[in-house]
């Protein structure tokens, strides 16, 4: 079964374009809200990171989800989008001044600090202005994740967050800061993730790194276990909500929260993938030597994950609903790896022919570029058709 789509409203539009199901966006956001309303303390940041577009950015905040940001960028975006700067949350491994000075003058909610140099820069910034900047440490928890090597983050040999053996260290150096104040802890190991058994292991890590806490009498307020909730890339119509029962669930028995602690969660992928996509139209169906190639006006700069991590993304012809045949799907761009997917069974297909790449809400448009001076494509809402 195909997804549903306004083919009158797109037949007079310039390809390729992102087309946004703002209906599935809304029941994927109740569908949130409706699981952590079963938990006490539960809090969800919306991962800007996935997709900045402001009119999802708008429908997101209305849910009344925090946001998760990882640059100067991202903070504003989200501010000029509705969100309360007392919900942002703002990570990154390396931020700068100008980023740092931001979130000190928005009044952000806390800085998710991953180094000592970087806690001693923040300290300095809030000195400079008068203010007491709050900081949950990034700490790096060892724990592998089921996922694409590119997309793990939580291994000691990965770039992010502070050591577990430097963390006790870590939090005594901020308590001494006049202009810092220490309120929580940070993990994020992954992402793309559908193992529960990934998330209970960060758990079980999280539970023994507070028992050290408190046998050193260190109160810690907010514990923030990231994201990583993956999606299924290969049944969209089947499953276009992800399991976010089972995935807090699973925090709420493995997680041994102290009285009064709240838990953030930085969910992006899972909030928006599945109501994305990306349409384009097939320019040439070529015969080639072996196969046969079905050449598309959309490329890697505007949705790059195939070529980045062999991602599958489900495709459809949404024109044609002739038997199958198998193609190559490639896109225009003068590079080998400018391939949306291989030996591909497609309707069908023919010059003109509207082409469906699912999936792509996340990591699409706001992963764009204008390699080979190719303009970036807009982003259209089903409101607008």
């Amino acid at each position: 079964m195909k997804g549903t789509f306004p083919l009158g409203g797109f037949s007079g539009l310039t390809t390729p374009f992102y087309y946004y199901d703002t209906d599935l966006l809304r029941s994927t956001l109740r569908a949130i809200n409706d699981e952590t309303r079963r938990h006490d303390g539960f809090v969800v940041h919306y991962a800007v990171k996935a997709n900045a577009n402001p009119k999802l950015l708008n429908v997101i905040c209305q849910a009344g989800l925090g946001a998760d940001c990882v640059s100067g960028g991202e903070i504003r975006a989200s501010i000029g989008s509705g969100f309360s700067p007392r919900k942002i949350v703002y990570a990154g491994v390396g931020k700068s001044d100008w980023e740092i000075d931001l979130g000190l003058q928005k009044g952000i909610f806390c800085f998710n600090v991953e180094s000592v140099a970087e806690l001693e820069v923040i300290n300095e910034r809030a000195h400079a202005v008068g203010k007491i900047a709050p900081i949950a440490f990034r700490i790096n928890p060892d724990v592998g994740a089921h996922t694409h090597s590119n997309i793990t983050t939580g291994l000691a040999e990965n770039k992010f967050g502070i050591a577990m053996r430097d963390m006790i260290s870590a939090i005594e150096q901020a308590q001494a800061m006049p202009n810092v104040r220490f309120i929580g802890l940070h993990f994020h190991i992954g992402s793309q993730i559908l193992n529960m058994g990934d998330f209970a292991a960060l758990c079980n890590r999280i539970n023994d790194l507070q028992r050290e806490l408190d046998l050193r009498h260190i109160p810690v307020e907010h514990i923030n276990v990231g994201g990583g909730l993956g999606i299924d890339y290969d049944h969209p119509n089947r499953v276009p909500i992800p399991d976010f029962k089972s995935y807090f669930d699973t925090y709420a028995r493995h997680l041994q929260l102290r009285p009064g602690q709240q838990l953030h969660f930085e969910l992006g992928r899972a909030v928006v993938a599945q109501c994305g996509s990306l349409i384009t139209r097939c320019l040439y169906v070529k015969q080639g030597a072996v196969k046969k190639f079905v050449i598309v006006d959309a490329g890697m700069t505007d949705l790059i994950r195939p070529a980045l991590y062999q991602a599958y993304h489900k495709i459809e012809n949404l024109s044609s609903e002739e038997d199958k045949e198998t193609y190559d799907i490639v896109g225009p761009i003068c590079e080998s790896s400018d391939v949306f997917g291989k030996s591909i069974d497609l309707n069908a297909t023919h010059r003109g022919d509207l082409i469906a790449l699912r999936s792509a809400g996340a990591y699409g448009e706001i992963m764009a570029s204008c390699y080979n001076c190719r303009p970036l494509p807009p982003g259209y809402i089903k409101e607008e058709f």
